[in-house]
Parts: C-alpha cells; structure tokens; sequence
C-alpha cells in the first residue's frame, strides 16, 4: 500500500475526531487535497496559499544559502583579516559552507519545529485546520537573527510569537502584527545584549582560536553608531560580505528575491519602492544636517547622521524588512494609495530610529510593527478620502 493510501486512510479514520486537523495537514502538505467545488461560479486561479507561500520560500533561499556562506566567511575573515582582500576566491570554499550548515540549520530547524508543533497543538484544540503561514515565518525567523543565536531562545521566541502575535488573534489571516518580527522584538526586549549588534554576530569557536575576542565582531551599523572607520567597500556592502543577521547583509539577493516577489504579485512594487524612497528621504535629511554643521562629529549621533543617504539602503536590515516583512498581505495595508504611504513611513521611521538610537542602531523591525498596527488607519481613512471625492463628484454632476 503506498505511502499517500496510508495517509488518506489515516484521514478518513481520524475525520471529525480532534486529530483530523493534524493529519489532514500532513496530507495536504504532501499532496494536493482533493477537494472540489461543485456548481456556482468560482474564481478560477493558479494560486492558492500553499503554492504562494513556497514561492516566497524560494526568494529566500537563496539569501539563506549566502547567509550560511557568510557566517564561515566572517568567522575566517576575522581571524585573518587578509581573506577581505579577495573574498570572491574564497567564496567556493567548503569550510565556509560548512560553518553555515553546523551554525545555520539549527536555527532552521529549531523554528520549524517549534513553530510547526504550537500550530499544530492550537490546530487540534481549537478544530481547525493547520494553515501553511508558518511555512515562511519558519524561514524568515532564522535569517534575522544573529549565527550565535542559542537555540532555546531562539525555542522560546518562536512559542511567543506564535502564540501572541498569531494564535490569540485567530491563527493565519488574522494577525495584526508580523509573526516573524513579532520573534524579532521579544529577542530584542527580552535578551538585549544578544541582540545589541556586538559580538554574537561572528561565528564563535574558543577551541579552534584559542580566544573569544579574538572573533568578536559588531554589526557594521554598531561600528558606524560608534562612529569608527568602517573597513568595508561598497562592493561588500550590496553583495553582503559584511557582519549581521544571516539573510539579511545581501542587498543584491534581496533584490533578485523583490523581483520574484513583484514578477509573480505576490508582493506590493509600491511598498518596496516607498520603503526605499522614505529610507532616502530619510537619509537625504540626516546628510543636510551634518552639511549644515547642525551637529558636530563630538555627537553620539554623528556616525549614522554623516553616512552617505544610499549606503542606508544597502546596509543593516532595511531592504530584507522592506522586500519581505513589509509587503506581508496580512499586515499591511491593502489600498494602492495606503501601501505608498505605510511603505514610506516604514523606510523614514526605519532611519530615524537607526540614527537615534545608538545602543541599537537597527530600526526596520520596530519600523514595521509600529506601521503594522496603524495599516487599517492609513486604508481607513483612504477609502474615506475615495468616498467624500466621489460624493463631491455626485453633487457637481446633479447641480
């Protein structure tokens, strides 16, 4: 008997017992159901939830394959900082790779399996089916944290923000807030100094270099909040051979995954682009001020002040949270005209955050929620705006 028989026995054994959601899941996950509609008229389409949200797990891999390459990487190159100078000769190297498998697929695991265990636990309490949105929190969740992240925080994270940032709203769909970012900020407020952007964020092994220091590294924006010399290119900067969260220091496969996202509309161009545009405008301010001698190079806030309005744009979390926290359908906002300004909100709240707070100078996260929350606000009073234009248009045309 094969494997898919057994299955939908098992599903017709366990139907309408509190177990049914679990197997039915499991069915789901590895075949189509096959369940029709009969009579009516339907929409018809290609697309369902399953199918778009593996296409966002496509996006991510392959920032997630970098990330596990950038993790080795960094750990290499600061313990010998003459691997910066041709870094693409050492891209193909295995040792690289495997750092990532060993650091990074932990972190994989771990969010999926926790994550995937509380949805199934409230699927089967409360009877309803277990929804495939988990599927890309549970990719998401590890390319924003830190390589060294311990995996029973990351265990605890991930139960919180399922359960209070998706559950006890009603589960896929409902949420108000993103999951994954939801798992971002509980790490951040409840275990700050791992998540300061110092010395977590480069592969620590004391038995292979003898020191701890040694490797220890911040987070590019860490140095420039610090105001010290940056050591990195530009060309390292977009294509991500610099320290940080796992998926997110590749501003050039970010981008390729915004493609994809925006080919196969699944994610706003309006959003990703008035996050980029507010993020400028953001930065453009910041510049004019250190131009202006308003603040001097003694302020604590001089670093990211004085750095260059497009360099915003390729480092630190931005473009990941743009391209793919931001453009979430859930939480954001659902208007053409309300995505443009939630999009530019977030990228002009992002910066001045970063600027502003030197502790942790990283600020898209916070960004987010905080539009997350005012989405329905900013449609609300869009279509209301739609409504009072074409109210006035119907008076002009009966008078």
């Amino acid at each position: 008997m094969s494997l898919k028989q057994n299955l939908h026995n098992l599903k017709e054994k366990y139907k309408g017992t509190k177990m049914a959601p679990a197997f039915n899941a499991i069915h789901t996950f590895l075949y189509l159901p096959n369940e029709v509609t009969h009579g009516g008229t339907h929409i018809k389409a290609a697309d369902d939830l399953k199918r778009t949200m593996n296409i966002v797990i496509m996006a991510l891999v392959p920032c997630l394959l970098f990330g596990m390459f950038n993790a080795g990487y960094q750990h290499y190159a600061a313990i010998d900082s003459s691997l910066r100078t041709d870094v693409l000769a050492n891209f193909f190297t295995m040792d690289n790779f495997w750092i990532g498998i060993i650091k990074v697929l932990p972190l994989v695991i771990v969010s999926y399996g926790v994550g995937l265990l509380v949805e199934f636990i409230f699927a089967v309490i409360k009877g309803h089916e277990v929804e495939e949105g988990y599927l890309v929190t549970g990719m998401l969740v590890p390319l924003i944290v830190p390589v060294d992240t311990p995996l029973w925080m990351l265990a605890v994270a991930v139960v919180f923000g399922v359960v209070i940032g998706k559950e006890v709203f009603g589960g896929t769909g409902m949420n108000i807030l993103n999951p994954a970012l939801t798992i971002r900020a509980f790490l951040f407020f409840a275990y700050p100094t791992w998540m300061s952007g110092d010395k977590v964020w480069v592969y620590d092994a004391v038995n292979r270099t003898g020191t701890a220091d040694a490797i220890s590294g911040e987070t590019i924006l860490g140095s420039y909040a610090q105001n010290q010399e940056v050591v990195y290119s530009t060309f390292d900067k977009f294509m991500g051979f610099i320290p940080g969260s796992i998926g997110e220091t590749s501003t050039f496969l970010i981008l390729i995954g915004a493609a994809i996202l925006i080919f196969t509309k699944i994610g706003s161009w309006r959003i990703i682009l008035s996050a980029f545009v507010g993020a400028a405008v953001m930065g453009l301010i910041f510049n004019q001020v250190v131009a202006a001698d308003i603040i001097t190079d003694s302020s604590k806030f001089y670093g990211l002040m004085n750095t260059p309005w497009w360099e915003h744009l390729t480092i630190g979390g931005l473009a990941f949270g743009a391209v793919f926290m931001a453009t979430d359908p859930v939480t954001g906002s659902q208007t053409n005209k309300g995505k443009w300004i939630y999009g530019f909100l977030i990228g002009f709240l992002s910066i001045m955050i970063r600027v502003f707070n030197p502790a942790y100078p990283e600020g898209v996260f916070l960004a987010i929620l905080l539009m997350n929350v005012f989405a329905p606000t900013i449609d609300h009073y869009v279509v209301q705006a739609n409504v009072k234009r074409r109210l006035k248009r119907t008076k002009v045309k009966t008078a």
